[in-house]
């Protein structure tokens, strides 16, 4: 059985999102796999997926300030600079962290770890709303 859904996320400021629970509440139809692949798949080059700590929000917040520090704005060197200047450090971080995620699917549910969630990584200062495409793949319940 496939499933494939495209989610739209809902605006987020600059930073690293806990979005686990928004994703799920717009994909009920998971419910349906006993065992199976979930693709999570953000459609933009400015923003970014990860899995991370999913408790304590000062890991993301020490995320934004590395990742600010790694991929610093306003370099002399940047050449694309149409959009802003967050603009290519956000294609930057994006192409760092990546586009896409695979998480196992048991029993209806992601196979998360206890202290695992799935993150939004907002790389623009005000990015807009997000489009996700999710596809699963497996086995009915």
């Amino acid at each position: 059985m496939w499933l494939q859904k495209e989610i739209r996320l809902s605006p987020k400021p600059r930073g690293f999102h806990l979005v686990t629970e928004e994703l799920l509440r717009e994909l009920p139809e998971l419910r349906d796999f006993y065992v199976g692949m979930m693709n999570v798949f953000i459609m933009h080059t400015s923003a970014s997926l990860t899995l991370n700590e999913n408790a304590d929000p000062t890991v993301r917040q020490d995320f934004e300030s590395f990742f600010n520090r790694a991929v610093p704005e306003g370099e002399p060197y940047y050449r694309h600079r149409d959009e802003g200047s967050d603009d290519l450090p956000a294609h930057i971080k994006s192409s760092l962290l990546g586009a896409s995620l695979n998480i196992p699917v048991a029993n209806g549910q992601p196979r998360l770890g206890t202290w695992q969630g799935i993150y939004l990584c907002e790389h623009r200062n005000r990015g807009g709303s997000r489009r996700i495409v999710v596809t699963v793949q497996g086995e009915r319940a």
